[in-house]
């Protein structure tokens, strides 16, 4: 049998598994939360434990590392962390390679899930697909004609910085309206309290009163998730923040679909999971932003929340192919 080790370092999470070579089934999978205080050294020391866990000793023919940040793939280095401080251009696929003495693909999250959406999951059979994740940020990853495109400094897919609303809230890049600011889970919290806190003679009746109850008066405690699971319930400033957020997502998709015209457009991450009202938006907005005759379709990831994972196992793959030959 041969061994795959497949990790993802989330914005949030931690995650490692086990695959076969040969086959699309996790034989052992771990995973945890990145602490509140973390940093790089803490990450990766997390890390050794849970891949101590799973290997046993035993040594894995490759390995594929799912990074949440801007990573140079060609050297397997990390730029920055947006999330996490203290990984500012560690070299990742070395320090790896050094301590496991075996070949290391290391590259950004949504390349990875892209990667692995197309050779797992919605992509297969489709030479052409953008993946978007939309959770603690907003990326994406490339396939053209069957390939991972990075762009000239591995920058390629940045849809989270593309500035949607000139006149809206600042974001974390310095930049205005842009889809990360508008869509991701944080941002959205973030919003979502400032107009509960800000605005309460407004937010009386059913806009504000489903969110507070969720989590009993206190407002810290807002996440992306709670927001999409009161805007299920009918909350009307959940409602607001979450099309504003699809709304977002649906103009970026409809002008990048006028650029590069891609057959498919692949989203996962943890705000997605809205519901359907939320896709509905995203794909109608997208539909009206995009030229009519550019034909494309908005779906689902296929693999859910392991497409960074199971990307991390065709990384590894692409790394020992590239050796034999």
């Amino acid at each position: 049998m041969s061994l795959i080790l497949a990790l993802d370092f989330g914005g949030t999470k931690l995650a490692a598994a086990i695959a076969d070579a040969n086959s699309q089934e996790w034989l052992s999978y771990q995973r945890c939360l990145s602490p509140a205080d973390a940093n790089g050294s803490t990450d990766l020391d997390i890390m050794r434990s849970l891949i101590h866990s799973l290997l046993q000793e035993v040594k894995p023919m490759a390995i594929g590392v799912s990074f949440g940040g801007p990573v140079d793939a060609n050297t397997g280095t990390i730029r920055l962390s947006h999330h996490v401080p203290g990984w500012e251009n560690i070299p990742l696929q070395k320090l790896l390679a050094d301590e496991y003495g075996v070949s290391v693909g290391v590259d950004n999250d949504a390349n990875v899930a892209a990667l692995g959406e197309y050779r797992y999951g919605a992509g297969v059979g489709y030479d052409s697909l953008f993946y978007i994740t939309v959770s603690t940020g907003v990326g994406g990853g490339w396939i053209l004609n069957g390939k991972p495109w990075r762009g000239a400094n591995g920058m390629a897919g940045e849809i989270g910085h593309m500035v949607v609303d000139p006149a809206g809230p600042m974001c974390l890049c310095g930049k205005r309206g842009c889809v990360e600011r508008l869509a991701s889970g944080p941002y959205m919290a973030l919003d979502v309290r400032e107009v509960l806190m800000n605005e309460p003679q407004r937010r009386r009746g059913r806009g504000g009163e489903i969110l507070r109850g969720l989590v009993e008066g206190n407002l810290k405690l807002i996440t992306g998730k709670i927001v999409s699971e009161a805007a299920m319930q009918g909350d009307e400033l959940a409602q607001e923040i979450l099309h504003r957020s699809a709304w977002a997502l649906g103009v970026g998709i409809g002008n990048v679909a006028n650029l590069m015209n891609p057959q498919r457009f692949v989203l996962g991450g943890s705000v997605t999971k809205a519901g359907e009202g939320f896709w509905r938006v995203i794909r109608q907005v997208a539909r009206e932003t995009a030229l009519p005759e550019i034909n494309f379709e908005v779906v689902p990831a296929g693999l859910g929340d392991d497409a960074p994972l199971w990307g991390a196992v065709a990384l590894a793959l692409d790394t020992v192919e590239t050796i034999v030959r």
